[in-house]
């Protein structure tokens, strides 16, 4: 018997813009990140939940290639195909997400939770999709989970006004986003961590590189990034196993 049925939010962006030192833009390959997606996707199945995907236009999500590694997964080659497997199993279904507009209010009613994995293409197109943020605002409005991990918690200021001002969050730390921009030899237009604190939400990160870390506030549960993914994902379960009471 199903537990609920989760939406998974992904972005439709394939590349993102930087910066270089001269001012001319280069496009850098993006999209999400296997770890991010498959780890807590695999506690919701093993949980008896459905997932639905859903992106801006309904377009196909691209996982990023940097995390098709060994490298990622510490040369586990045995996880890495695990995890690869996993969304293959579900490639009909991921390769065509229903696009934003379609989730009516009726539509959303019938979902427990949320959830928006990272990798870097969310900074392209999430954090002002004003679609986006209708969906977002009915599960802050209804007290029911939300879960994001690395990049993702740039969706949450899809909500105009922002819904989690004051909200405790983690996301991808500015620290290790500058050890990406010195190998790209370019910049992001902006860093998930300073947007979110320059919003009003109260960021948290680890004190070291790489150190997992889950933040839960209300609703909304975040991760920190790739190695955050299992522990997030039990996280998200957790508050769709207790349900959110509304508060008063």
């Amino acid at each position: 018997m199903s537990a609920g049925k989760v939406l998974v939010v992904l972005s439709g962006c394939h590349s993102i813009a930087l910066c270089k030192k001269d001012n001319s833009k280069i496009d850098q390959d993006t999209g999400f990140l296997l770890q991010e997606l498959a780890q807590p996707l695999q506690e919701l199945l093993d949980n008896n939940f459905e997932v639905t995907f859903a992106s801006p236009g309904g377009e196909e999500p691209r996982m990023d290639p940097i995390s098709d590694s060994a490298l990622w997964f510490l040369g586990n080659y045995a996880e890495l195909n695990r995890e690869k497997a996993l969304l293959n199993s579900l490639s009909t279904s991921l390769q065509n997400p229903l696009p934003f507009h379609t989730l009516t209010e009726t539509a959303l009613s019938a979902f427990s939770g949320i959830f928006i994995p990272g990798g870097h293409g969310p900074m392209g197109d999430l954090g002002n999709d004003q679609e986006l943020g209708r969906i977002l605002s009915h599960f802050h409005e209804h007290h029911k989970p939300t879960g994001v991990i690395c990049h993702g918690p740039i969706a949450l200021l899809s909500t105009q006004p922002f819904a989690y001002k004051g909200y405790k969050v983690t996301c991808y730390p500015n620290k290790e986003e500058m050890a990406n921009e010195v190998v790209w030899g370019a910049k992001l237009e902006r860093k998930v961590e300073d947007a979110l604190r320059e919003a009003g939400a109260q960021v948290e990160v680890a004190a070291a590189p790489l150190v997992p870390k889950v933040v839960v506030d209300r609703e909304l549960v975040s991760g920190e990034g790739p190695s955050s993914a299992l522990q997030l994902g039990r996280g998200f379960v957790g508050l769709l196993r207790e349900g959110v009471k509304d508060e008063l």
